[in-house]
């Protein structure tokens, strides 16, 4: 079977969802977005911890939480589906004056772009938010009442539903087996069930972006790198409106999920690839680091069994990768988020649409996060990954 689309998104998690959504809002109807799987969010979309904040590190990651925040507060306005945002805040525990330095250069950075309610913390303050946890090592902190979390499975679902209704169409159980290239640039997609000609595709593909760009002779600096979650059994005596928070001593940080907490802790050791499920001696780390800080931790029941891991897609400075790749006329990438993908997908959406549809974006400065920083040295590291 063969058809044509205007635009042909390979991948139906929440980026690809969101690009979707932004393209048919932009006038771009006739939008066909491929997922592989028979459900949407499979993969790294159904994994995540749904965290959302504005204190980052760097310019463009903060200009596209600020598109991204308000958007997930009015998201069933604007969509008609809930996002599930609860504005609990981010609060960063610093315990060392480096920490608090580090955290006073990005305030001003946040502050200076726009970002309302950020604030600096001294230690007393930082120990309010949780009175069980131990601060006699903390110095100080940082928080934000807009940071907070938000459904994933809510937010993809609904970026594609009204997708959906506005033209867009989503087609499951389509793994792309290849794509097609001329003297033009982007022909075709191939699936095992159909050939779709068209001359914009999108590689939407989260953690599999470098197979899906190699279809199409492209080299993509994407990497799959696990990351595991721990929820609890309940836990009693949690504030009503607990923040998400970081541990800057370890990297171990939580938030609040259902009547316990939901904990990641990132593992310096880990190597890239598809690994799956999560090593013996994860658990009983991320539980050393919970007691270390929350005494009442050690008594935190916890079922291995209900623990997951999912896949960050890193690029090399961990940043997004958006837009163009300039090789393949017609061939865009919406990829490399290094664990900000959900977060930053409206932004994400609406950079990848605009300079789909009009060639540019007001958004962020596109070479930024373009495609050919990488080999032209224009690479900016974010620091503030989690």
């Amino acid at each position: 079977m063969a058809r044509t689309a205007e635009v042909v998104i390979i991948g139906g998690g929440i980026a690809g969802s969101s690009i979707a959504w932004h393209l048919t809002q932009g006038g771009c109807k006739d939008v066909v977005v491929l997922e592989r799987e028979a459900h949407q969010g499979l993969g790294s979309t159904g994994k995540s911890m749904g965290g959302v904040r504005a204190q980052f590190a760097t310019d463009p990651n903060i200009r596209m939480s600020l598109y991204s925040i308000p958007m997930f507060a009015r998201f069933e306005e604007v969509t008609g589906h809930p996002s599930g945002y609860k504005a609990h805040g981010y609060l960063f525990m610093a315990t060392t004056p480096a920490h608090m330095d580090y955290l006073r250069t990005n305030h001003a950075k946040q502050v200076a772009l726009g970002v309302k309610g950020a604030e600096l913390l001294a230690a007393p303050d930082v120990a309010k938010f949780f009175p069980l946890m131990r601060t006699d090592d903390v110095v100080g902190g940082s928080f934000c009442p807009t940071d907070g979390f938000v459904d994933p499975h809510s937010v993809m679902t609904g970026f594609m539903l009204n997708a959906a209704e506005h033209g867009a169409t989503l087609v499951r159980s389509a793994e792309v087996t290849a794509i097609d290239v001329d003297s033009k640039g982007v022909a075709g997609v191939r699936t095992q069930d159909e050939t779709i000609a068209t001359r914009v595709v999108v590689n939407a593909a989260g953690p599999w972006a470098a197979a899906v760009a190699k279809m199409a002779g492209i080299d993509h600096p994407v990497t799959p790198l696990r990351r595991c979650l721990v929820p609890s059994e309940a836990f009693p005596d949690l504030p009503e409106k607990l923040p998400m928070i970081i541990d800057m001593s370890t990297g171990w940080h939580f938030r609040p999920e259902a009547v316990g907490i939901l904990m990641a802790w990132n593992d310096r050791n880990e190597t890239p690839g598809f690994k799956n499920g999560i090593d013996p001696g994860f658990i009983e780390t991320i539980l050393t680091h919970a007691a270390n800080r929350v005494p009442a931790f050690a008594e935190l029941a916890v079922n291995p069994r209900r623990a997951w891991s999912g896949h960050y897609e890193m690029s090399p400075d961990h940043h997004a990768i958006l837009g163009p790749v300039p090789s393949v006329p017609g061939f865009f990438v919406a990829n490399g988020f290094s664990g900000h993908g959900v977060m930053h997908s409206p932004a994400t959406g609406k950079i990848v649409a605009d300079l789909i549809l009009r060639g540019n974006t007001d958004l962020i400065d596109p070479a930024e996060l373009g495609f050919e920083r990488f080999s032209k040295g224009r690479l900016i590291e974010e620091t503030a990954v989690l």
